[in-house]
């Protein structure tokens, strides 16, 4: 049965993109009309006809179809950069399970418009006598004012709105009696405003080096050839993929479409902007959380008035309402930022794909360590793999990695956070006048508990992931709801010497400063960059040499490029993998990996120490050996043994209620039912389970597990679970999210 009924909206420029009309369906049109069609509809009392925006179509009427209007028309030529987005937003409600307006608010992210900065401008209407005789006139009726600015337009035949009122003094009331008097005509002008400041433009091309050239002249053919496959560049850090990047979208811009380029907020430095500023000049902007509304709102306006080709941000640039986008590229696309956490629960690589297939465009991804789910796409040859296997800078080598096993480092008497050799080399850069980067590696930091005997960390039985200290001094497993009491003893050595770990970058810096007095130290993390340009401005007071060793977090080792850096230190590299989530051997591998590129990027040689309690452990080897290979196979084995994503499909369930026993009935019954879907489809169910962190604003949430080895059987689940809850009122007190993995 064809869907009978459309819910158009009117304005999109609106905060409360939710407010929609329903409108019947001319038979004629059931074939043609679906979300983001433009429509032209009756509206109002007067039935004037306005042009409108499907969101959704649907067979369920909101009020009586007798009494309800019906869609005029088509809109020729209707299908706008809107269009695209609000059918994209349909796509991601259906794909990603959420709300057409959550869906909405995403793919629309200028919710409300910011007042425009006008520039206007005086201009004289006059002709040489006309304008001689009019001064006359004004003086001799000893309108001062008036003669002031009429003079003016003898050497100019226009002036500034602005000079014009606190220059020379005019008030705006004689302004509009002249213009009322056809003497000047006011002409505002929209000035955008443009978060990208810089002199200096269009650098000269750099020589691409045979590994880069080929992958430019194979993108080039495809694309000219119509073929639209999407492209993993695996590169090793400091390969030059920026610079195939900048080919890259010279050549698609070069065709008259625009690109996107996707970049994780904690590496969209300055310093990366203007690399591509000075290649695009001012046809480039930005858009990041640092910026005001009005400035979010302007480079919106900019992409969609054709004023810029090329767009660089973090997972909400997807958006850019570009008129014809002809390439997207996500660097670092391994990084967890590409993923939102709030409905539409959706993955920047996943949408940037389906963008790409409704636009006729390309995608290019690009990382040294690139993620389980793009590699294992590009092996089975989904993706066109394109590889950089050394660095671009001549004489540039990968640096020599050291492991150091921090267990014989506490027997043979260190106490310390740092390692004998990382002392010992750290003395040595700064006699040398090179520079140091120390990182803790907090990712996912978890409150985990370890024993610094023997490096084991407690897990859960069931489901290899560390189990979680609770304040009750519980260890649980947020996966299957395992727990054991806090353990005197290491369960696998019988040390005593078992806790929690509990070092932070502030404390890094006042043993550094100890350790090490001559030394001019910088620490940069949340409590350092909180003010706004706070991260440029550490970042650069670093590149100029004003400090001799950088502590920090994540943060500091995300794309950055300091050729006089040739140590890196890893002070605990295997905290990551102590948290309870199964990626944390990949993140633990990608954190390493990419740490270690920051040493010796120059043409002096680098080093690294990685420190750490489990030496052994398959993530650290191979991010000590660079070998993204060897890690992806030991991965792989573990994903599918326990059958999570990659080697399977993940939904999770996420319910959440103010009233504990609602949220207890609520769960019993879905997990019912799910138990039901278990028999029919096949599937594996865990839970349900308290989350991670049950209790937030007196909000108790629950987690149900589902996985399957197809997508499809997943969504039909998640659909038929739907309808069921539409039907059992204990679901009107409890909120439903999910997360496709």
């Amino acid at each position: 049965m064809a869907k009978a009924y459309a819910n158009v909206i009117i304005d999109i420029s609106h905060e409360k993109v939710d407010k929609t009309f329903q409108y019947r369906i001319p038979e004629a049109l059931k074939d043609q009309v679906s979300a983001g069609v433009q429509v032209r509809i009756p509206f109002g009392m007067g039935n004037h006809v306005r042009k409108g925006y499907v969101v959704e179509v649907t067979d369920q009427a909101e009020y009586d179809p007798l009494k309800m209007k019906e869609i005029c028309g088509l809109v020729d030529g209707g299908v706008t950069a809107e269009s695209r987005l609000i059918k994209l937003a349909w796509w991601m409600k259906e794909y990603y399970g959420s709300t057409m307006n959550q869906a909405l608010k995403t793919v629309l992210p200028v919710k409300q418009q910011v007042k425009a900065r006008e520039k206007r401008v005086i201009k004289c209407c006059l002709e040489e006598e006309e304008l001689e005789r009019a001064i006359a006139q004004a003086e001799q009726k000893n309108y001062k004012a008036r003669a002031r600015l009429l003079a003016v337009f003898r050497q100019r035949p226009e002036i500034p709105y602005e000079t014009a009122v606190t220059g020379m003094k005019l008030s705006p009331a004689t302004i509009k009696t002249m213009a009322e008097k056809q003497l000047i005509n006011i002409v505002s002008e929209t000035k955008y405003r443009n978060p990208v400041h810089a002199g200096k433009q269009e650098s000269a091309q750099k020589m691409l080096n045979s590994e880069q050239q080929e992958i430019v002249d194979s993108f080039v053919r495809d694309y000219d050839s119509g073929i639209r496959k999407t492209s993993l560049i695996m590169g090793v850090t400091g390969s030059g993929k920026t610079e195939v990047y900048m080919e890259l979208i010279r050549h698609v811009i070069g065709r008259g479409r625009q690109v996107i380029v996707l970049i994780p907020e904690i590496a969209l430095t300055y310093q990366t902007v203007m690399r591509f500023y000075s290649r695009f000049g001012n046809r480039v902007s930005i858009i990041n959380s640092r910026l005001s509304a009005g400035e979010r709102y302007d480079q919106f306006e900019r992409a969609k008035n054709g004023e810029i080709d090329i767009m660089i941000g973090p997972r909400s640039a997807l958006f850019t309402p570009f008129e014809n986008p002809g390439l997207i590229i996500i660097d670092e696309e391994h990084e967890g930022a590409y993923k939102s956490e709030v409905s539409p629960r959706y993955h920047a690589r996943e949408v940037a794909v389906e963008i790409a297939e409704m636009c006729d465009a390309a995608v290019v991804l690009g990382s040294a360590t690139p993620s389980l789910e793009a590699y294992v796409r590009a092996v089975r040859g989904e993706y066109r793999l394109y590889r950089l296997t050394r660095r671009a800078v001549e004489n540039s080598y990968l640096p020599q990695v050291s492991v150091v096993d921090l267990r014989q480092e506490l027997k043979e008497g260190n106490k310390s956070v740092f390692s004998r050799r990382l002392q010992m080399l750290i003395q040595d850069r700064l006699q040398k006048r090179e520079q140091v980067i120390l990182f803790i590696n907090r990712r996912g930091y978890a409150n985990f508990v370890s024993c610094r005997s023997c490096g084991e960390a407690i897990k859960c039985p069931h489901c290899d992931v560390t189990l979680t200290l609770h304040k009750n001094e519980q260890l649980v497993c947020h996966y299957c709801g395992y727990q054991i009491p806090l353990p005197n003893k290491c369960p696998s050595c019988g040390s005593p010497y078992i806790a929690n770990f509990g070092v932070g970058t502030q404390k890094l810096e006042m043993m550094a400063a100890k350790m090490f007095p001559e030394a001019r130290i910088l620490r940069m993390d949340l409590d350092t960059t909180s003010k706004k340009g706070g991260h440029e401005e550490i970042l650069a007071r670093f590149a100029e040499g004003g400090a001799d060793i950088l502590i920090g977090t994540q943060m500091i080792v995300k794309g950055h490029d300091f050729p006089n850096v040739t140590l890196v230190g890893a002070i605990a590299a295997d905290l990551s993998l102590y948290t309870s989530d199964y990626r944390a051997g990949e993140r633990t591998f990608q954190l390493l990996t990419q740490a270690a590129g920051r040493a010796g990027r120059g043409e002096k040689e680098g080093n690294v120490v990685i420190q750490t309690y489990n030496p052994g452990h398959y993530s650290i080897q191979a991010a000590a050996k660079q070998d993204y290979e060897a890690f992806y196979e030991e991965e792989m084995a573990f994903r599918s043994l326990m059958k999570y994503p990659p080697a399977c499909r993940l939904l999770t369930i996420q319910m959440s209620s103010g009233s504990e026993e609602e949220l207890a009935r609520a769960a019993e019954t879905l997990a019912k039912w799910a138990g039901e879907e278990e028999k029919a489809e096949n599937i594996q169910m865990t839970g349900p389970v308290e989350a991670s962190v049950y209790k937030v604003n007196d909000i108790y949430r629950k987690i149900l597990y589902l996985k399957h080895v197809n997508y499809d059987i997943l969504i039909k689940i998640r659909d038929r679970l739907e309808q069921k809850m539409k039907e059992d009122v204990i679901f009107t007190q409890v909120m439903i999210q999910y997360d496709f993995s």
